[in-house]
């Protein structure tokens, strides 16, 4: 008797359908075979569904069965076949009449209990779902808030093969879960953190607005303990709002790795990831012999924190260079090739030498100057031409820190920057969607970033007496647009020309 179940495959984020052919024949000598290019942990699957049906009182088919995953020349991955291919087995074998069965996909790895646990890449499966036409989805009741979020298509949650079987019969309703998306969208869209909680660095949040107004890229030099890291991590607070589209892009994501949290649906809040400057450029830009998603595509819409820059191998920080300019990562293999979204914001840190006491007021440097030119010159030229701020961080005086007020929070800094954002997304009404100043071609730059003669004057100046590169040059003018954005100007001034030029530290190391 041949049954037919859907089900999908994970390949990167994307779920590609799947179609399972089970066979079971009373000719032949009996035993189990699986083709359509399984790998090791289908192939297992086997041995779990024998235990989780005779533990939940049905019996494995005794007779020949043959196993067909279609499209054979698509490699299946992962235990999310278990519960397809169970109630496949029992509906080839005559032991169950399916109901409906053409109308859902279903996906679940199976306990040997017979209980039903969580799998990656949920909503991808939704998405697919509600693209192909089916009716719903059957899935892990640990992922049916995130299988709800596609409202076109029904969630059913079951947690063991028993209740998968009752629906599949007809014999126990369960009924669809639906959420509000808009609600749990703002449950989960409150950051714990903010910028009040920083003291004595008035100079480096303002730095953090302009980054965040105009999307730029930051490397921020200071001694140990000066605050970089909590500059970083705050500065998702003071981004825009995450839009329900950007929510559905990261949670696509998150959910292939399965870095989602039980019972979580969304990532309302921007991500922020630190990767370990041991971690290696398959960690960091993705891959492996089964490609999946590094750490850049992790911050996709958020930061990508980088500590101790010049500790990371030279090898693994050229990788981001691509990325940094096209939003996406392309991981490409002998039989495919498989692109990963990667909007991020680089955010560094490094120490201004070796000791890292070079720029501190009290401790002394030991370093010699060969050591620290060489130090920053870990960072290559290509890769530092994507970053348009230096910013020196410079420790605070215990007092001067103690007595500090909190200064500006979160909420009062991301108004500064929503409303530079809007003025960019109305310049830029034409181009791809979220465009800011930070990627503004050359072409923008000389219709959007005109200078009058005594900002043409400074600029000169500063070029030829910092001898900053033509990079250098634009950047200035790019981050310039970025300041006069936030001040609500249309026109920039010498004092937005004066204050971008002071962002170009390494410039005049270099």
């Amino acid at each position: 008797m041949l049954a037919q179940i859907h089900s999908v495959t994970l390949s990167g984020i994307e779920a590609i359908e799947c179609e399972i052919e089970i066979n079971v024949s009373s000719r032949g000598f009996a035993g189990v075979m699986m083709v359509g290019l399984p790998d090791a942990v289908v192939k297992e699957s086997l041995d779990r569904i024998k235990t989780a049906l005779v533990n939940c009182g049905y019996r494995f088919p005794k007779h020949r069965t043959l196993i067909n995953l279609a499209p054979a020349d698509v490699r299946k991955e992962g235990p999310a076949f278990d519960l397809p291919i169970a109630i496949g087995m029992l509906c080839a074998d005559g032991q169950i009449e399916g109901f409906a069965l053409d109308e859902y996909l279903i996906a679940g790895e199976l306990a040997l209990d017979g209980r039903v646990r969580p799998i990656k890449g949920v909503l991808s499966i939704s998405m697919l779902a509600a693209e192909r036409g089916y009716r719903g989805v059957i899935v892990p009741r640990e992922n049916i808030t995130e299988a709800a979020i596609v409202d076109s298509v029904d969630a059913i949650g079951v947690g063991n093969l028993a209740e998968a079987v009752g629906f599949i019969t007809g014999r126990l309703p369960l009924e669809p879960t639906r959420v509000d998306v808009d609600e749990m969208f703002q449950q989960v869209s409150e950051y714990e953190l903010d910028f009040a909680d920083v003291k004595g660095q008035e100079l480096a949040k303002r730095v953090m607005t302009i980054s965040a107004a105009g999307g730029h890229n930051v490397l921020m030099i200071g001694p140990p303990g000066t605050g970089k890291t909590m500059l970083a991590k705050r500065l998702p607070t003071i981004l825009p709002p995450m839009t329900l589209q950007e929510a559905l892009e990261t949670t696509r994501i998150y959910s292939s790795v399965g870095l989602l949290k039980n019972g979580q649906g969304l990532v309302g809040t921007r991500p922020i990831r630190t990767p370990h400057h041991s971690s290696s450029s398959v960690a960091l830009v993705g891959g492996g012999n089964h490609p999946q998603p590094g750490e850049i595509s992790l911050a996709h819409n958020g930061i990508l924190f980088l500590d101790e820059m010049p500790e990371f191998t030279r090898a693994t920080l050229e990788m981001i260079r691509q990325p940094l300019e096209d939003g996406e990562v392309t991981i490409s293999r002998a039989r495919s090739s498989l692109t990963f979204p990667a909007r991020f914001m680089l955010i560094g840190a490094m120490n201004p030498c070796p000791c890292g006491y070079y720029t501190h007021p009290q401790k002394r440097c030991r370093c010699t100057p060969g050591q620290i030119e060489k130090y920053i010159g870990k960072i290559s030229g290509p890769l530092m031409d994507r970053i348009d701020i230096h910013l020196e961080v410079l420790p605070v005086d215990l007092n001067r820190l103690r007595s500090a007020p909190s200064g500006r929070t979160s909420a009062q800094m991301r108004e500064d920057v929503v409303r530079a954002r809007q003025r960019q997304a109305q310049r830029f009404s034409d181009k791809t969607d979220g465009m800011t100043n930070a990627r503004m071609t050359r072409r923008d730059i000389e219709k959007y970033c005109q200078l009058d003669e005594s900002c043409e004057m400074i600029l000169k100046n500063a070029v030829m007496e910092l001898g900053l590169s033509a990079r250098a040059h634009d950047k200035i003018l790019r981050v310039a647009r970025t300041i006069a954005d936030i001040e609500g100007t249309e026109q920039i001034k010498a004092n937005h020309i004066s204050e971008a030029i002071q962002y170009r530290r390494l410039d005049r190391v270099f």
